[in-house]
């Protein structure tokens, strides 16, 4: 790719976190139940129903639109963008077009800031789910519209990301954004957030967009990673046997790790925007707005920086991106515990596992491996019952009658025989094969669990040497 630059833009799908959908009362806790069991006159776009917007979903817009640094207009309106498809009853979609809720802000991503352009609310589409026999080829499509008139967030970028590392980064610090200030738990796995990447290429030095493809509705960081680097690999390839790229729509197939051609892109002039008449234009309220900004917590580029002052780049890379984690870091610290060691306990084991105790009672847990009371594994014991049953560290580990062995002269004896029963591990530890300590302590740790292991470990090669 030396001659040629990548230029992708963003646009980002966000479920905000309401109770009900976008402009009637329809919970939105019905997603997951059966088809077409949370729809009522409006969502399914009956004759002579009236939409009334989510504040809610207005709330958590322009909280977005703040932590953006975007700027907020005094008038909104909402606009029908039509089109026909099976999961759009009213053959509409109600959205924003030209007067959006929010323009002209930026996201720090590393050390480059992407801008934003816009901001704006509008309602999903419901479902299509194919089924069908290939065999056969017998096949059938069915409609859920649970999920239609669910309110969504589309956050728009400029064309300013120049890689794929810097669109799922991108996609990252947006997701932590949203998650710290409360608009969205953004959980890509339940299609809270998806990701549409605009891709093009160019000869470097050029100021000209080459022709964009749209990629639709990633949902993982990583597949938005590879189909970016897919369609850009694709896209060069075109261009450089003298074909061209053709503005479309595709979509990403994770089994065959490969993009495909969906539809051609449609342009603004087709879906033939135009105010929606059953929703007056919104007047926003300053004094609200204002209030909104300063009820706004810290966001994570600020919080990084300043956790960067107490431990390494790595631990803050894995705590500063997630705010239950940051929280829970800090809480626990505010207690006495010491930050090294409880970032080390977070990062290793409270985030792979998503189990979080309070952090009153991480500070607990951490005094007590600090003080050699339990064993790592005991401790991880603890703390999953901890979190299980809301009981605290002490009163678990006095119930199960935990405790670790340190006493020097009794592990002495428990090495020694260690060595005496790995006579070959022993010879191999002498003889300049360090590795040879992992098996040694291993069958330490099988004879005595309870074991200290930094005391075993010393007492190991003392003997040994």
């Amino acid at each position: 790719m030396s001659s040629w630059e990548v230029v992708i833009g963003m646009e980002v799908h966000v479920q905000p976190k309401t109770k009900s959908k976008m402009f009637c009362g329809c919970s939105i806790a019905g997603l997951n139940e059966p088809p077409n069991t949370h729809v009522c006159e409006i969502c399914l776009g009956m004759p002579g129903v009236l939409p009334v917007p989510n504040k809610a979903a207005v709330e958590a817009c322009i909280k977005t639109a703040l932590a953006l640094s975007c700027e907020i207009p005094q008038h909104t309106k909402f606009d029908r963008k039509n089109y026909m498809y099976p999961d759009l009853p009213k053959g509409y979609q109600i959205s924003q077009y030209d007067l959006p809720m929010s323009v002209n802000g930026y996201l720090e991503v590393g050390a480059s800031r992407v801008r934003i352009r816009r901001v704006h609310l509008e309602e999903d589409t419901g479902k299509l789910i194919h089924a069908g026999d290939k065999l056969h080829k017998a096949s059938e499509s069915y409609v859920d519209l649970n999920r239609a008139g669910v309110p969504l967030m589309e956050i728009v970028s400029e064309p300013d990301l120049r890689s794929a590392d810097q669109a799922r980064d991108y996609a990252m610090e947006l997701r932590a954004l949203l998650r710290a200030i409360g608009a969205s738990e953004a959980d890509m796995e339940k299609g809270q957030l998806r990701a549409e990447p605009n891709i093009s290429i160019r000869r470097v030095g050029s100021q000209e967009l080459g022709v964009k493809t749209e990629l639709k509705n990633i949902n993982s960081f990583r597949a938005l990673h590879r189909a970016i680097l897919y369609e850009v690999d694709r896209q060069q390839q075109a261009l450089e046997s003298g074909r061209a790229v053709v503005q479309e729509t595709r979509g990403w197939d994770e089994t065959e790790q490969r993009t495909f051609s969906q539809r051609s892109k449609e342009f603004a002039e087709d879906y033939r925007y135009f105010p929606e008449p059953d929703i007056p234009p919104l007047e926003l309220d300053r004094a609200w707005i204002e209030e909104l900004r300063r009820a706004l917590p810290e966001l994570p580029s600020v919080r990084r920086a300043r956790l960067l002052d107490q431990l390494p780049a790595a631990q803050v890379a894995v705590i500063g991106a997630d705010r239950d984690l940051a929280d829970l870091y800090e809480t626990a610290v505010a207690k006495g515990a010491p930050a090294l060691a409880t970032a080390n306990w977070i990062v290793n084991e409270v985030a792979p596992t998503g189990k979080l105790m309070s952090g009153e009672y991480l500070a607990e847990l951490i005094d007590l491996l600090q003080q050699g009371a339990v064993t790592r594994d005991q401790a991880r014991e603890v703390h999953l019952e901890s979190v299980e049953t809301g009981r605290t560290p002490a009163e678990i580990v006095a119930e199960h009658g935990y405790s670790q062995v340190s006493d020097p002269s009794e592990l002495r004896v428990l090495a020694e025989a260690v060595i005496d029963a790995n006579p070959k591990a022993a010879a191999d530890y002498r003889s300049g094969k360090k590795q040879a300590m992992q098996a040694l302590m291993a069958d330490l740790r099988k004879r005595a669990p309870q074991a200290n292991p930094k005391v075993a470990n010393e007492l190991l090669l003392k003997l040994l040497a």
